[in-house]
This record gives C-alpha cells, structure tokens and sequence, in this order.
C-alpha cells in the first residue's frame, strides 16, 4: 500500500506541502474548505490566493528573502515554479499576476494523480493517528482552532495584517506620474511613479494621519483585544503617526527615482506596481491600511496622478493568528511530543509568501519522510529554509515574533569575509546553494518523480 498523508488547507504551504509529499511518493488527502466557505480576506476559488500583495519580493539571491526562492527553485518548488511562470514586470522583485499564479497552482494541483483534492470540506477536527500537516492559514477560526488549542494545552497570539489597495491604471494620470524603476534596475515601465513636492507631502501628510480608520470586524478584536500589528505589515497611517519624515525613509523614499520632467528627485514618491501582466491594475506599493473606504478615496486621491483614481480593490485589515512554536513545534515543523502532526505557514510563525512556501515544503518532505518510515531529517541552519526552521522551534519564548528571512537568523560563516555586508550575503548565498544542490540528490535521487 502506498504511504499517504493528509495536508489541511490549500494555501501556498498546504500545496507546497503536497507537491513536494507526492514527489517522494506519497499519496496525499488534500483538503480545501473554498468554495463552501471562505475566510473574510479570500475571495476566489482557486488554491494559493495572495489575498495582500501580489509581489514575492526580491529576486536577487545576495537577499535573503531571494536567497530562499532560489533555495526552493532548485528543489523544485511548485510555488516557485507557478511564480517565475506568471511573472509580471516589477524590476528587481518577483511580483505575478494572482490569478494566473492561483490558476497555474489549481491546475497543477488537481492534475496530479498523487493527491486526491477534497473541495468545499471543513476539517473542524485534526486527526490523531496517520500523517496530517495543518495549513489552514492564519484565519484559522472556529472548531479547528478550538481543537488547535486542545491539542497543543496552550494559548495562540495575534497580530494584524493589511492589504494595500488597488487602482484601475487607466484612471492614472501620466502627465505627472511617470515610469521608472528605482536606480534604473529592471524594465523602465515596471513601476508607476507618483512625485510630490515638500507642500504636497505635508498636506498629505497631515490627511492620513487624521483619516478615519475602519472599525475591527469581530473576527479581527476576539475577546475586545487590542490590535498587535506585526512591523511587516504597518498600516502606512499608523507608519505616518511615527514622524513626519517616516515615510520618507519608507514607501516614499524618492532616492533613485528622478522626474524625467526635472531631472531631479522629488521630494517623495509614491509607486505603484502592476498586479498583472495587461498593466490594467496597479496596487500603491507600501500603502497596507485599515483606513475606511471613503477616506481611502479622500487622502489617496490626495496624491498626484491619482486625483482621478479609481479603487477596483480597497485596503483592507484582518486578523492573522499564529502559534507561539518555540518549544513547541521542532525544526522539522511537526510539534514535539506529536511527531506525525505537523504545521505549516504563517500560522508557525514565519511571515511572508515565500517563508510560507518554505514552510511548507520542510514540513511536506518532513511529514512524507515519516510517512514513508525513513530516518528524521532536518534542513541545516546554513540554509535559509534551515534557519527558519530552527528559528520557529528555538526562537525566543518570552515575546516570539513572526520572522521575515534574513540573514541575522542563518548560522554564522565560519570566517570573516572582506567587502563589507555584500561580499558577506555573498558568502552566505554561496555556502547555502552549495548545500541545498547536495540535499536535492539526497531527498530526491531514490524517490520516483510521481509527477
């Protein structure tokens, strides 16, 4: 009999998961509430939604988050492979068109005689004998949270994300925006760029800091708690609240983007990337925000070139809740004293499409491992997919925060390198792409490619 699995949640990590369990030949139950239910931030049906941005951020692998897609590149990442395949411009970052990108994964998905796809079921209760990894997202409310928390004896935490919005690029107006990339990398038309000058910033500043935000849904405020936001996902007016010359240094920052009409820098600039590859959308890069829809309207409206804009999709806020994993799930991303149970994404406490992704493949060669009776075996902290993995089971107890890759959580080089932080994410790019190329013929050269 074949081994199987069981992989709650069709999300970025829950297809990961299954993808990557079906290629070392185990079958997988794979289960999707959509389209029976949704959670309030998801709207279509297909798997893997990006329900916030529509960029995986940057490509380049002297980052870390572009270290990480080159580390899953090179397994054979389905999330990778659906990104770089639906790709929209967006200079040095990696952004896709989502429904292409949602499409190619559905397909994908439900094409693969190894999964057996169960739309529009509810898990409300995760079992307790078999294989199972839980990616039900970080919406994950009701009766299987309630059991969440019955199976781990512990409390969940919450933060706050946010969507920025999106505007119909013909309602833009080019005689004073203008195309640009920032210090000229990537195609010149990837980014739509907004300049103002110090009066406009300053009026506009003092608008969305006074802007009216939209009341908490229940779902958002359980128990009347207060919102926790995670850094990541800073609302810009709660961004703005912290000085008058902080967005400056953030999704305003000019440098790098002359006007054309100038050939000077302005003194701020807001950009706008496009959500797909017709161009016919663009999202306000940076502008995640719980304002209410008018005010949207009445302060965004306030920036040149959008006077005239017209709102396909409004910034939105919602509850994400995540475990406190340290001590509590292992490196491998199943929990400690319940080795055949495992979870994945956002929910584990790693933040980000890709740190998802990454999650989810560890936790889908993890569990397909288990499944198929082979030795335990853990990605090294060299790489970034290790790092994260043993930042989520090792990381700090006392105020355990969700975690971007990066390269303060990878182990550190075995000597100093010369050349300053590049000449070191080098190094650290070098040694982990070393490393992974050996892991994909260990996990992979024996397995039959069922896919």
């Amino acid at each position: 009999m074949t081994p199987k699995i069981k992989v709650i949640g069709a999300g970025l990590a829950g297809c990961e998961a299954a993808y990557v369990a079906s290629r070392l030949g185990v079958s997988v139950d794979l289960y999707e509430m959509k389209p029976t239910k949704y959670t309030p931030a998801h709207k279509y049906d297909g798997f893997a939604e990006l329900v916030c941005s529509n960029s995986l951020r940057s490509n380049q692998v002297y980052n870390a988050v572009g270290l990480l897609k080159e580390e899953l590149s090179l397994l054979g990442s389905l999330v990778m492979e659906a990104a770089y395949a639906t790709a929209v411009p967006a200079g040095t970052a990696l952004a896709v068109d989502r429904v292409r990108f949602s499409d190619y994964i559905t397909e994908k998905i439900t094409q693969n005689q190894m999964i057996t796809v169960h739309t529009g079921v509810e898990v409300t209760e995760i079992p307790r004998d078999g294989v199972t990894v839980v990616a039900s997202g970080p919406l994950t409310d009701g009766a299987l949270a309630e059991d969440i928390l019955r199976l781990i004896g512990r409390d969940t935490l919450h933060f706050y994300d946010a969507a920025a919005p999106i505007i119909d690029a013909a309602s833009i107006d080019f005689e004073k925006a203008y195309f640009a990339s920032r210090y000229g990398k990537g195609e010149s038309d990837d980014y739509v760029n907004c300049p103002m000058s110090k009066e406009e910033y300053e009026l506009f500043f003092d608008a969305l800091v006074h802007a009216e935000e939209a009341k908490l849904h229940e779902f958002d405020a359980p128990d009347g708690k207060e919102p926790r936001v995670f850094e990541g996902c800073m609302p810009v007016e709660v961004m703005a609240r912290r000085g008058v010359e902080t967005l400056l240094f953030g999704p305003l920052k000019p440098v790098g983007l002359p006007d054309p009409k100038t050939g000077r820098e302005p003194y701020a600039v807001v950009q706008l990337r496009a959500e797909n590859r017709e161009k016919t959308m663009y999202n306000l890069v940076g502008f995640q925000t719980h304002l209410t829809f008018p005010e949207q309207r009445r302060v965004f409206r306030m920036i040149p070139g959008l006077e005239n804009a017209e709102f396909l999709r409004y910034g939105v806020m919602h509850r994400n809740t995540y475990l406190c994993s340290p001590g509590l799930l292992s490196e491998t991303y199943s929990l400690a004293d319940k080795e055949n149970i495992f979870f994945a994404g956002q929910m584990t406490g790693v933040e980000g499409y890709v740190e998802s992704t990454g999650s989810g493949f560890v936790a889908g060669v993890s569990a397909a491992r288990l499944a198929l009776g082979l030795d335990r075996f853990s990605f090294p902290p060299v790489t970034m997919l290790g790092a994260m993995a043993n930042y989520v089971s090792v990381g700090s107890t006392t105020d355990f925060q969700p975690m971007n890759a990066n390269f303060g959580i990878i182990a550190p080089l075995d000597k100093k390198v010369k050349g300053g932080k590049a000449a070191r994410n080098d190094a650290y790019a070098a040694r982990s792409l070393a490393c992974v190329k050996e892991l994909k013929s260990f996990l992979f050269e024996n397995q039959k490619e069922n896919v």
